[in-house]
């Protein structure tokens, strides 16, 4: 399993993007959430993902851009929790909820459950 996070999966398209907040499932795990949707894509990519956080909770770009690299980094190293117990191609957006500033470790025993819970959605909602 490589822990990489390469160009492809990063979700950047701005159609998808609003596509995923207008018709995506979440689940929350405070204080993360996570939006997906079931998709398609052109490309050889299984999923893509992103990270958010919001403006109005914290004013400073460098927090902000430090919640969203724990949260990429967490992403990056549990992903396999994900990709190895599900089939089917998919889109995730991460939203940082909380309004203090979280420690790694606070956003991986967050991230890790919250996996999980979707892993169990999607698994149980298959059969």
């Amino acid at each position: 399993m490589s822990f990489t996070f390469p160009k492809k999966e990063k979700l950047k398209s701005k159609k998808l993007i609003e596509q995923l907040f207008a018709e995506g499932v979440g689940i929350t795990n405070y204080p993360i959430k996570l939006v997906y949707l079931k998709t398609k894509y052109e490309d050889d990519s299984k999923y893509q993902a992103g990270v958010t956080v919001s403006k109005r909770n914290f004013k400073s770009a460098v927090k902000r851009n430090r919640i969203k690299r724990l949260m990429r980094e967490s992403y990056r190293l549990n992903k396999h929790l994900i990709f190895n117990n599900i089939e089917g191609e998919f889109a995730f957006m991460f939203l940082y909820l909380g309004k203090e500033m979280p420690s790694q470790s606070k956003i991986t025993d967050t991230m890790i459950p919250l996996m999980r819970k979707f892993v169990d959605e999607i698994t149980k909602g298959s059969k």
